[in-house]
């Protein structure tokens, strides 16, 4: 790892591993999630089996939390190594003409991101682990738990906004990370392309469906 990350092209492509792995997390989230939508016993199934498993709670979600601060790191890293390779600014760079301004900003997205998610596991994954290994007493169901969060108007403008960076993040992020390993070619490139776009705006718009659905028929 130390190798992998010790160069600029080992930082962009453990970058772009890290963020494969919170795709593939996304869409497996969002299938547990919209099941509180279509059946909430469903929902509570899924999520009792997420949360008395001690694979997925003392394994899977550390490492989760290890890849996104990983990634927010490097991406750190890369915008600063980026800025001291250029000390001098150029008087006029063009920068809005020339390029979207998530990609411009995607440490600003993934910063507020990262608070975003600070936040998301301080209310979903600790209740989850005082109450099934601490023995804290149980105050409802999980989907009882989803619905009282999203019950507060702040938490769902909170999900709605955090869920749009997301979103943006994702438009740049997703086919960046493909060509930072590699996988750029005139015939599958656009593809690529394609499949980003619809998983940018996808995937935000369920979690937000999710978020006001709730909400609305509280």
């Amino acid at each position: 790892m130390a190798g992998l990350t010790s160069s600029t092209i080992g930082r962009k492509y453990a970058m772009a591993l890290s963020a494969m792995f919170l795709l593939i997390f996304l869409l497996m989230h969002l299938a547990i999630n919209i099941l509180s939508v279509i059946s909430p016993q469903a929902f509570n199934d899924a999520s009792h089996f997420m949360g008395q498993n001690p694979l997925i709670q003392f394994l899977m979600q550390p490492v989760l939390l290890i890849a996104v601060l990983f990634h927010f790191i490097m991406g750190f890293v890369l915008e600063l190594k980026n800025n001291q390779a250029r000390p001098v600014k150029y008087a006029v760079n063009g920068a809005s003409a020339n390029s979207l301004w998530v990609s411009r900003n995607m440490i600003i997205s993934g910063a507020f991101i990262l608070v975003f998610l600070g936040v998301h596991l301080i209310d979903f994954w600790v209740p989850t682990i005082s109450k099934n290994y601490l023995g804290a007493e149980s105050t409802g169901t999980e989907y009882d738990h989803l619905r009282g969060h999203f019950s507060e108007l702040w938490r769902v403008i909170a999900y709605v906004v955090a869920f749009i960076l997301l979103g943006l993040h994702l438009a740049h992020g997703f086919q960046s990370s493909f060509q930072s390993i590699g996988a750029r070619h005139p015939k599958y490139t656009p593809v690529i392309k394609s499949l980003g776009n619809w998983y940018s705006v996808l995937i935000p718009a369920g979690f937000i469906f999710i978020a006001l659905f709730h909400y609305i028929t509280k």
